[in-house]
């Protein structure tokens, strides 16, 4: 068994090896990149602060930080549930922005991103769970952790952590998210996608829009977006439509090729307008593609889930 007994600098190097994996952790348990920071930074913090002895007693460092940082992380849910009651519109999570391959700028979230679970059609499914189920489904199901540590973590029996994680995983496979397509499929669709939009063209816009697809937008009463969800292939060409005949461009299919939460998107810088259109306000807008056709477009517009992308 390891056992942590080791100098402070040591300490630190040893934790930031395990800090892509933490920061994974946090962000799939709360959807937002400054409460997964913030749950890491109080792990670091934790940890720095025990004596040696208590040190010592840490048999396996990667588990019980993930236990730490999950602790924190259910602290953020269960907070977060109750501000959302008042939050206007629907709410997505703070989308995690990174350069498409090839394109430079490599970054540190990289690595949490090429996750499967932290699409953000995987991520909205998460947040209709309660936190104690989300926290429940995610430790065992994604991270492999034995229930009696997460029923530690919850502070509740072996056999009701057991019982929160299989509740969590019959809702996740009812809302059956699509699985992340190869990212050359996911562009060749998105681009033929915007391109027939763009042309008006109404009978292939609907031809390449899932039947069930659904159009969330996020602006937090901070910004303009589709106040409430839009399902339905003929509703979504409609609604698209009409933004081309407003803006002069659908401003949820404009901007420059990202990744986001490691699928294909887009990020539009806001732009003043003019006497004949109207200004557009800053968004990151993902895309899932299921079977070849646009399933989901996610519309990101609210600035205070924006700071931390680079337009």
């Amino acid at each position: 068994m390891e056992r942590v007994s080791v100098t402070d600098d040591l300490l630190a190097r040893r934790f930031t090896e395990h800090r892509a994996h933490l920061l994974g952790v946090a962000y799939r348990l709360t959807g937002t990149l400054a409460d997964a920071e913030d749950a890491v930074q109080e792990a670091w913090l934790r940890l720095s602060g025990l004596d040696p002895a208590a040190r010592a007693e840490i048999r396996e460092l990667r588990g019980w930080l993930t236990t730490v940082v999950s602790r924190i992380a259910l602290d953020r849910l269960r907070s977060a549930a109750a501000q959302r009651e008042r939050y206007v519109g629907p709410w997505l999570p703070e989308p995690v922005v990174t350069p498409l391959p090839g394109q430079p700028g490599e970054d540190p979230l990289d690595a949490v991103v090429r996750d499967d679970g932290v699409r953000l059609a995987a991520l909205v499914v998460l947040d209709r769970l309660t936190p104690e189920q989300r926290v429940a489904f995610v430790l065992h199901d994604a991270f492999g952790l034995p229930f009696a540590e997460i029923a530690e973590v919850l502070g509740c029996e072996v056999a009701t952590a057991r019982q929160y994680a299989s509740r969590a995983r019959r809702a996740v496979a009812d809302a059956d998210p699509p699985s992340r397509q190869s990212l050359r499929d996911q562009r060749a669709v998105v681009e033929e996608f915007i391109a027939a939009v763009n042309a008006g063209d109404v009978p292939a816009v609907v031809r390449l829009l899932h039947p069930d697809v659904a159009v969330v937008g996020d602006g937090g009463g901070k910004a303009k977006t589709a106040l409430r969800p839009l399902h339905g292939a003929d509703k979504v060409a409609r609604f698209l439509l009409g933004l081309v005949r407003k803006y002069g461009v659908v401003p949820h299919l404009a901007g420059r090729p990202v990744l986001v939460n490691g699928d294909i998107g887009l990020a539009l810088p806001g732009t003043p307008g003019d006497g004949e259109h109207p200004p557009l306000t800053s968004r990151v807008t993902a895309f899932t593609v299921r079977d070849g056709r646009i399933a989901a477009i996610y519309d990101i517009a609210n600035p205070d889930k924006l700071t931390r992308v680079r337009f």
